[in-house]
């Protein structure tokens, strides 16, 4: 089963796509019931929409749904949120990292991804994230609160510029 949500035509489609979800949470319950597995659980999913208006899909947690039951996975994928911030000129990307212990997360960036790993409590996180503006991983300026991990960075070139203006010879 594939859940496309740009096959939707109708207002009754709507619904069956509700449906193929209960179906496909069903489908993860009874698996975790056979298995015997003991949690703790975590599965979520964020739906934001991209600069061309297309559904963007992150899936988060330490289990993921397969057609035959979950896979888990003993390293948690955490939640995270890139932001574009065009007045401050900078990137900010958040972690959420619940139970993490400070000295225990280890974050690399590049131009354009954020590698995070974190300990605490247990748990064990981790996660590749994509940027879609390309940064100064030399300007990053990380902090730690609460369980969540925030990390700014200044853009490689200014956030919604015009550019540079070019004369005609």
């Amino acid at each position: 089963m594939s859940i496309d949500p740009f096959k939707r035509k109708r207002e009754d489609d709507i619904w069956k796509y509700f449906r193929e979800i209960d179906e496909m949470f069903d489908r993860i319950f009874k698996s975790i019931e056979e298995e015997g597995d003991e949690g703790p659980f975590f599965y979520g999913f964020s739906w934001t929409l991209d600069e061309d208006g297309k559904p963007v899909v992150r899936e988060f947690g330490n289990i993921s749904p397969s057609p035959r039951g979950i896979k888990r996975s003993e390293t948690i994928k955490p939640y995270y949120d890139v932001i574009s911030d065009p007045k401050g000129n900078k990137i900010t990307v958040i972690v959420e990292l619940p139970g993490a212990e400070k000295d225990k997360i280890n974050i690399e960036a590049s131009e354009n991804s954020v590698h995070v790993e974190a300990e605490g409590m247990n748990r064990k996180y981790e996660a590749e994230i994509p940027l879609d503006i390309d940064v100064n991983p030399d300007s990053a300026k990380a902090s730690f609160v609460n369980g969540i991990l925030q990390v700014n960075f200044e853009p490689k070139s200014p956030i919604g510029g015009k550019g540079k203006r070019i004369q005609i010879e």
